[in-house]
């Protein structure tokens, strides 16, 4: 299988370079490559342009290079047989995804679909895999990539397992406010997009839970909620939340 045939693909002008240069430069990974690699990258680039709740890869697609976002928003998730979805992440603009399958070549792992109509910039994975056979020295710097991703995905299966679900909330909130969040104007408070809906379907519990859990979050002064805006007001209550270390009353 390939990704969704009915994706469309822009035409990249030269004006451009700079917005995507400064997509890649957004990212912790890539900011820190030689301005030459980050050029070459750019120039390998290709847009894609999806619809909402367009599919642009299925799990057992094969991979056809490394993505980021320019605009819009990302779910990635997985369906059992029996219809239901396990949603691992909502990832934001800034973030990249799909590099496990840049690396070994087999299938993707998950589902992705955009969440509202979203433009993606597209690294093909054989310019990618050219870049490295002339650069080597550029693995190390990849592999980290590759192991945070790993950490985190044992970190969540551990969370799933061991905490209850106040303290999994906490993290989840911390977590994507410090890989996938934005600043937001006021005092720089870290505020992440996110549903009641797409909360639930990540900590496997109701939407009605998460609700009520949030609003105990918001009474506590510890965020602050603005439709799927959630703002994080006290980043040290929820750590300790999160933690163990406190309990929400």
């Amino acid at each position: 299988m390939t990704a969704d045939s009915t994706v469309n693909q822009l035409t990249v002008s030269p004006g451009d370079g700079d917005r995507h240069a400064a997509l890649l430069q957004r990212n912790r990974w890539f900011r820190d490559l030689p301005a030459e690699c980050i050029s070459e990258m750019v120039s390998m680039a290709r847009l894609r342009r999806l619809e909402d709740g367009q599919r642009l890869h299925a799990r057992g697609d094969l991979p056809d290079g490394l993505y980021g976002i320019s605009t819009g928003a990302m779910r990635i998730s997985n369906t059992g047989a029996d219809g239901r979805e396990a949603l691992l992440t909502v990832l934001s603009p800034g973030n990249w995804f799909g590099e496990i399958s840049l690396f070994d070549g087999l299938p993707r792992t998950h589902d992705a679909h955009a969440m509202g109509v979203t433009e993606l910039l597209l690294i093909p994975r054989t310019g990618f895999q050219q870049l490295l056979e002339r650069r080597p020295e550029l693995y190390p710097h990849f592999m980290r990539l590759l192991c945070r991703r790993l950490r985190q995905s044992f970190n969540m299966m551990e969370d799933s397992a061991l905490l209850p679900l106040p303290a999994r909330l906490a993290k989840r909130l911390l977590m994507h406010a410090q890989y996938y969040g934005d600043v937001a104007q006021e005092n720089e408070r870290l505020s992440i997009q996110l549903s009641q809906e797409v909360l639930g379907l990540m900590l496997n519990s109701s939407r009605q839970s998460i609700n009520k859990l949030l609003k105990r979050l918001e009474q506590a002064g510890w965020i602050r909620i603005h439709y799927s805006q959630i703002t994080i007001l006290d980043e040290e209550a929820l750590t300790r939340l999160a933690n163990g270390t406190d309990n929400l009353v």
